[in-house]
């Protein structure tokens, strides 16, 4: 049997050092800790797609929490069920211990293991979805105020206008207007659009 460790981080911002730690502690080498900085919306992610390839029959899978291997309820049934069933690996989440497969192995204990992850990967997409809804919420209520979102808008000349209509008539260089505006091409057009209406 192989002990192997997943570590997953949302963006490249957060820091993956504890769960580092935590594959340490248990003993697997740094070579069979295997870390993706990225969300856990779907399973292709690279260093996941890597340990796939790798674990065999038998081998042990650890994970500091569930919400590590995913967030999509569907997709992180399938892929226990793919671990466990298709593969014949045991995962052990840390911070679950009813979530460890290599503890119950009976009938009642694999009842429990499944009934759990159920329930967990069900509230980890339940508070996905609100996060979702609160965050559309959040959005409309902004625009609602008046409020812009996104990148923050770039102050058009006070002659833009002037040189725009230079640049219509040939006046001026499209090089040219751009330098006295101080706006990138795309820009330029879209402003340009905006004032002819």
């Amino acid at each position: 049997m192989r002990n192997f460790g997943y570590c997953r981080v949302s963006d490249t911002g957060q820091n993956e050092r504890r769960q580092i730690d935590a594959m340490a502690a248990l003993g697997i080498p740094r070579t069979h800790t295997y870390i993706d900085k990225q969300s856990g919306k779907d399973f292709q992610r690279p260093a996941y797609r890597r340990l796939m390839r790798k674990l065999k029959r038998g081998d042990l899978l650890c994970i500091s929490s569930l919400d590590r291997l995913g967030r999509n309820y569907a997709e992180v049934q399938e892929q226990w069920r793919v671990l466990t069933k298709e593969k014949g690996v045991d995962i052990n989440v840390l911070d679950m211990p009813l979530l460890d497969t290599q503890q119950h192995k009976d009938l009642i204990g694999t009842f429990i293991s499944d009934l759990v992850l159920q329930v967990l990967s069900f509230v980890g997409q339940s508070e996905l979805e609100h996060i979702r809804t609160r965050q559309a919420e959040g959005i409309a209520a902004a625009r609602a105020q008046g409020i812009h979102l996104g990148r923050p808008r770039k102050a058009v000349q006070k002659h833009f206008e002037e040189i725009a209509a230079q640049w219509a008539c040939k006046e001026i260089t499209l090089e040219q207007a751009l330098i006295q505006c101080g706006m990138a091409r795309s820009t330029f057009y879209r402003k340009a659009r905006e004032y002819r209406k």
